[in-house]
């Protein structure tokens, strides 16, 4: 009898043990996709404040163009409205993020096409400056998208393996979702001269 109760008791505790090791790391790997989400978001901020620029921009300009204006303004309000924590990423909610997200960039699409039928609104340092912003932005937008999808790939991973998986089950760590490409990415546009 003793001797199963300290067997009981050493499973146990080494179980403990060996698991609590990697909690500390799991936590780890938490925060630094939870870090990742943040500067997901953050560079997205950073596109919408200067599309908001850009569209007051052209909005002098292209007076007859009010439907794009007002199709890129209602996309701007609600790529800002569909916000989620990093906890709050289950594959829902980054679909509903993912398709604002998806409209914003359409709609900036058409106002594009917009501007090139403006030739005098090209011309002012003031939109060169914004189209070299927003460029940039696009590109920062892009690596965060990679650095959130990598530090959520080491959680998931740590999770899921073992002996963290016993520990993530203990304390309830769920596995997060990661950006997917939009549907039809994996079609090559067809480029007509």
């Amino acid at each position: 009898m003793k001797r199963r109760i300290l067997n009981l008791f050493l499973i146990t505790f080494g179980t403990l043990l060996f698991s609590s090791c990697s909690y500390n790391t799991i936590i780890a790997y938490d925060e630094a996709s939870k870090k990742a989400w943040a500067d997901v978001e953050a560079a997205y901020q950073r596109r919408n404040d200067l599309i908001g620029n850009l569209v007051e921009t052209v909005k002098g300009v292209a007076k007859y163009e009010k439907e794009t204006l007002e199709a890129v303004v209602e996309a701007r309000s609600k790529a800002t409205s569909v916000q989620f924590s990093a906890d709050e990423l289950t594959p829902e909610n980054m679909a509903k993020f993912q398709e604002a997200q998806n409209q914003m960039s359409g709609a900036l699409s058409r106002l594009l096409v917009v501007v090139e039928k403006y030739p005098d609104l090209k011309a002012p340092q003031a939109y060169s400056d914004l189209m070299n912003e927003l460029e940039r932005t696009e590109n920062r937008i892009n690596i965060a998208r990679r650095d959130y999808n990598q530090a959520v790939q080491t959680y998931n991973t740590k999770i899921r393996s073992f002996p963290s998986n016993i520990t993530a089950g203990i304390f309830k760590f769920q596995q997060r979702e990661m950006f997917k490409a939009e549907a039809g990415a994996e079609k090559a546009p067809k480029v007509q001269f």
